[in-house]
């Protein structure tokens, strides 16, 4: 089990706290408000509440032994870079920051963020990618050059095995997982798994080799 520290509980802070407590994963909250830790008390394992901007303070509430910290303070860069400053010296491996525009993301990766958001550029470019293409349900990218895509499976995929449709020798693909219409999911599918109608594949590749599978009706 790992453990977190979520910095900055409003709407998106919360929405990580909550979804990394909901599955059993150690998480300190720290917020200044002292409404919003009482909200929390007894949905997390610590909550909080602390200026964060002080490594003295994130010391003292053992902040230097989380494996993640994740920066969410809204609109207050100053407060965003002072905190990754103070988790960096603490010796954070991974910090991740929430940013509002690309320059703060350019300064946040410079003073030592291990991975800067942007939650509502993300989600339109997502949503873009759906709109484009409409088989796809959901584009995440990885990296430059990787991306991860949940879609509906191509017409001549349906009533062949994984095995038949080779799609890593095919197209340079990986599907990692088959979610069925029903809810079940098989993730890691054996070579034999059939493709039917109404399944959802999780296919993970190089963005050149995914635009491939994207133009396929």
């Amino acid at each position: 089990m790992r453990q977190y520290a979520v910095i900055g509980l409003g709407k998106f802070g919360q929405s990580v706290a909550l979804t990394l407590a909901k599955n059993e994963e150690q998480v300190i909250g720290i917020d200044f408000k002292e409404e919003v830790i009482a909200q929390l008390a007894d949905k997390l394992a610590h909550a909080v509440q602390a200026d964060a901007r002080n490594e003295k303070t994130l010391r003292t509430l053992g902040i230097q032994d989380v494996d993640v910290a994740i920066v969410s303070v809204g609109s207050n860069f100053e407060a965003s870079v002072l905190i990754t400053l103070a988790l960096k010296e603490l010796g954070i491996e991974e910090i991740v920051v929430k940013a509002n525009s690309e320059e703060q993301v350019k300064v946040l990766e410079k003073i030592g963020a291990s991975r800067v958001i942007q939650p509502e550029r993300d989600m339109g470019i997502r949503l873009a990618k759906s709109l484009v293409s409409p088989r796809i349900i959901d584009h995440i990218e990885l990296s430059s050059d990787y991306s991860l895509l949940e879609m509906t499976p191509p017409q001549d995929f349906i009533g062949k095995s994984l095995k038949e449709l080779n799609v890593r020798a095919q197209y340079g693909i990986n599907v990692i997982a088959v979610k069925h219409e029903h809810g079940e999911i098989d993730i890691a599918p054996q070579a034999e798994h059939v493709i039917k109608k109404g399944d959802l594949l999780v296919v993970v590749g190089k963005n050149k080799d995914i635009e491939k599978v994207k133009k396929k009706t």
